[in-house]
């Protein structure tokens, strides 16, 4: 929803069908929703604003974002950097953009390359939400030992992390860590981009827009793409035995890891939410667990721990 003109665009997107994609999840039943400055550099956050603003406020979703990256101004095509100097002033922005007083969601989007050190910026994190100005606070993209050193500063209320069938490496230590801590663990990812949702072949890929950026991203060709390709194959037939689409199944493996809490799907048009509340629902059960997992061993799709201890 960030749309054109920054260096991780999806291509075209009409905001018209962004702000009317948040209304239809909402009338589903979704209660959050997540984003960013950097996503469209504040343009994400804009629409999500617009589209809040037209529904009651007992209908409207929680707000999650993010500080600490930061753009170029001068050069919207350049790499964004992380930055956590001027936090108060980042989470002001984003206020403005989303127009509210108050985020149900402060996350620090990366370890920072530039401003202070961990222990400086989490203790400044604790006070946004000791001054409510933030409902709970959490880190994305970091790893255990950062973790432990934010919690003897003040509780960890979430972590983000990636996480799909193809990248698992969370299982392994962030999200039983998070278990172990009462620390709600929301993933992004679990499609990986669409790849997941069997909707892409090579010919697709090869016809997206010249300004997306999958054209160009490793995932989306040679070997690592073949694999992936196999293993959605593989899921076909769970699919079809409970009787829902792909990305139905992807998501629920996701959601299946104890620890996990939620995770983060997108779209970009309103029909693209509808499978929503079936992939929340779905329950796999422990021969669908273990075909998943063996799915995984065959095609060696992905790297990680291959299966939840739910299910049995």
């Amino acid at each position: 929803m960030g749309g054109l003109g920054w260096e991780h665009a999806w291509g075209p997107q009409d905001d018209a069908d962004s702000v009317a994609t948040i209304r239809r999840a909402a009338e589903l039943g979704v209660n959050w929703l997540d984003t960013a400055p950097v996503y469209g550099h504040g343009h994400s956050e804009e629409v999500v604003g617009r589209a809040l603003a037209g529904l009651p406020a007992d209908e409207r979703p929680l707000v999650f974002t993010k500080c600490g990256v930061l753009w170029d101004s001068a050069d919207h095509m350049a790499p964004p950097d992380t930055d956590m100097r001027g936090l108060r002033g980042q989470v002001e922005a984003s206020l403005r953009r989303l127009g509210t007083d108050r985020l149900d969601l402060l996350q620090v989007h990366a370890p920072p390359r530039l401003g202070p050190a961990l222990e400086r910026y989490w203790a400044e994190m604790v006070a946004l939400r000791d001054a409510g100005t933030a409902v709970a606070i959490g880190l994305s993209n970091h790893d255990v030992a950062a973790l432990e050193a934010a919690e003897r500063i003040g509780h960890v209320d979430i972590v983000q992390p990636p996480m799909s069938l193809l990248r698992r490496e969370a299982a392994a230590d962030l999200v039983p860590w998070c278990a172990g801590n009462g620390t709600g663990v929301i993933c992004y990812s679990p499609l990986e981009s669409g790849l997941l949702t069997g909707a892409y072949t090579a010919e697709r890929i090869a016809a997206l827009p010249a300004d997306d950026w999958r054209r160009e991203a490793s995932a989306f060709s040679g070997d690592a793409l073949a694999r992936t390709l196999a293993l959605v194959d593989a899921l076909r037939p769970v699919a079809r035995r409970h009787g829902v689409g792909l990305a139905d199944v992807a998501t629920a493996w996701v959601l299946a890891w104890p620890g996990v809490t939620g995770a983060i799907v997108g779209a970009r048009r309103p029909g693209q939410t509808e499978f929503w509340p079936a992939a929340a629902g779905l329950t796999l059960a422990a021969a669908d667990l273990d075909e998943i997992a063996a799915a995984l061993v065959s095609t060696g799709a992905g790297s990680g721990p291959t299966r939840p201890a739910a299910g049995g």
